[in-house]
């Protein structure tokens, strides 16, 4: 299969099915001194299923600060380290990129291995644009997470997230009331025996009623531009729902510039809804 100089090697490894791994990356496994693992027990359930035998080093972001030196002693010894993380490509929203960024420091060679992603897995099914904002996992507090989305929401991409299973409905009741113009694909499993893909209008999507298990990408389209001309009850709707968090300055601008509809007459029905309240 070739000859593998000494330096770093980024191996992707399957993000469900065993069978999705390039051969090149086996052999390059096969030459390895160290593997470089988040967690040497999964990582050894794919070696083993190809009975490859080989040192493990677990590295993961709770030591990798503690690891680095002795890691880039191995390196300048001439050794072949393959760095590895529990599925998909390494660095992508997992540890890796403080040891890349001393390797590429110390000019150690650094070689990527083409593989498995849940990212461009899911983008490629989604039947979304491909310019894609890959942000990887949301924040977990709800300040940091309306800050996030601020920034987010005007971006006029797909957009791909990781979520843990168990925090889906946290993340899509945000979602529905900040990304309202946009479809959405939650991918589960992929690759294995039971994946699932769910496709929706984010306006439409209702919660899961059992939070499903593990790691889910999360794809949402680029904005939808509503050509349709909304009914006046329906912009009441939206501006009633607005103007329980906003003020009628703010629901105005959203909505003109959502909707494309002219400020007075968003104005009006604002100051109606106003009006009415006070009056009951």
């Amino acid at each position: 299969m070739g000859t593998f100089n000494s330096g770093l090697y980024i191996v992707s490894t399957p993000i469900g099915n065993l069978d999705d791994i390039t051969l090149r990356s086996l052999e390059v496994f096969k030459k390895s001194d160290i593997i470089l693992c988040e967690d040497t027990r999964r990582s050894l359930k794919l070696l083993n299923h190809y009975k490859i035998k080989k040192k493990l080093i677990s590295y993961h972001k709770f030591n990798e600060h503690k690891k680095l030196q002795n890691i880039i002693e191995y390196l300048n010894e001439g050794k072949i380290l393959t760095l590895i993380s529990d599925a998909g490509t390494p660095v992508l929203s997992d540890p890796g990129l403080l040891l890349i960024k001393k390797c590429i420091e110390k000019g150690i060679n650094i070689f990527p291995m083409p593989g498995p992603s849940a990212i461009t897995t899911a983008v490629s099914v989604s039947g979304f644009e491909d310019k894609f904002l890959f942000y990887g996992f949301l924040p977990k507090t709800e300040n940091d997470l309306l800050k996030t989305i601020n920034k987010l929401k005007d971006i006029d991409f797909s957009l791909v997230f990781f979520i843990p299973g168990i925090k889906i409905n946290f993340y899509l009741k945000f979602f529905k009331e900040n990304f309202l113009d946009r479809d959405i694909l939650i991918a589960r499993e992929i690759s294995k025996m039971h994946e699932t893909f769910y496709r929706e209008k984010i306006s439409e999507i209702k919660l899961f009623k059992t939070e499903p298990k593990g790691e889910l990408t999360v794809v949402l389209s680029k904005i939808y531009i509503n050509n349709k001309l909304l009914t006046n009850a329906e912009i009441v709707k939206q501006a009633n729902n607005y103007l329980k968090k906003y003020s009628m300055k703010d629901v105005v601008e959203l909505i003109a510039k959502k909707e494309k509809i002219s400020k007075k007459k968003i104005y009006d029905i604002c100051l109606k809804i106003k009006n009415d309240k006070k009056n009951n």
